[in-house]
């Protein structure tokens, strides 16, 4: 089975084409496959597969290397979007792909950047629902309360603003971030952000993804807080400072989301016999 590895401000993937699979992805195989010393270790798997639709390249499937499927993942897009242009599956530089949040619209500007037009962010979702019109919301956590933004991306996100860079430095996500996730008022989890200004259209922010944990980067995790930061008041477009880089997110006047960012091949693998006939033992 051959695969490419690829990474976006860190935040690496396993890209495979649902051709060269030998076996049918279930949740055991995923973990094994993303496990770090015995698996080829990624955040998680894109499955690319043909298209239902005429006007889409691809179809699009994004899991996490706990088993589980998300409905979308900005970083994983935009690694899929340039797979597709570098492997030939298009020669245009404007493309759809489908994915189970729905169809994004993808522009590649140089071999290693591109824009994905995510559709509109909401604030009322089932994944909050038991939140008001505007989506925000109380929760405690880790001793203390938190104040959040609750957007829904494609996937639902919990945004948390702090006071500034050095708050948002001493967080320690591997202990709250499990509790937020899981918290009662999100039934099907939900991703978390913090984030602090920086200055005008600036902010830096912290990741802990849902299946996955604190992250050096998140596009859907940094358009939250974007979007969160602009319902606040904040300028758009806005700059997301996260620890594996820079990410541009414009918000539009009706939460039309924008994210712009690079991508870039790691290596290409075959996995061997033995790790297959391992794979194909495990159900």
């Amino acid at each position: 089975m051959v695969f490419e590895k690829w990474h976006a401000l860190g935040n690496d993937y396993l890209l495979i084409e649902r051709q060269a699979l030998p076996f049918e992805l279930t949740p055991p195989r995923i973990r094994a496959l993303c496990a770090a010393h015995t698996g080829v270790f990624a955040d998680g798997i894109l499955l690319l597969a043909e298209p239902e639709r005429a006007r889409e390249v691809a179809e699009l499937r994004i899991y996490n290397p706990d088993g589980s499927e998300a409905e979308l993942s900005g970083n994983g897009a935009r690694e899929a979007i340039l797979y597709l242009r570098r492997r030939g599956w298009t020669d245009r530089d404007e493309f759809w792909l489908r994915t189970l949040a729905g169809p994004i619209h993808a522009t590649v500007t140089s071999p290693t950047t591109c824009s994905v037009e995510l559709g509109r962010a909401t604030v009322r979702s089932a994944d909050y629902p038991s939140g008001g019109a505007d989506g925000r919301g109380e929760l405690h956590a880790g001793g203390r309360t938190w104040r959040f933004q609750h957007v829904q991306v494609g996937n639902p996100q919990c945004a948390i603003r702090v006071a500034g860079e050095p708050e948002l430095a001493e967080l320690e996500l591997g202990s709250i971030g499990p509790a937020i996730e899981h918290h009662e008022l999100f039934p099907n989890r939900t991703n978390v952000s913090w984030f602090a200004e920086l200055g005008s259209g600036q902010i830096r922010a912290r990741i802990f993804e849902r299946g996955v944990g604190e992250t050096s980067a998140s596009g859907t995790g940094a358009t939250g807080a974007a979007v969160a930061y602009v319902l606040d008041g904040g300028a758009s477009p806005v700059t997301v400072g996260l620890d594996g880089g820079q990410l541009e997110v414009a918000v539009g006047e009706n939460l039309e989301v924008r994210l712009s960012g690079w991508a870039v091949p790691v290596f290409q693998g075959a996995l061997a016999e033995e790790f297959v006939e391992e794979l194909h033992a495990t159900q």
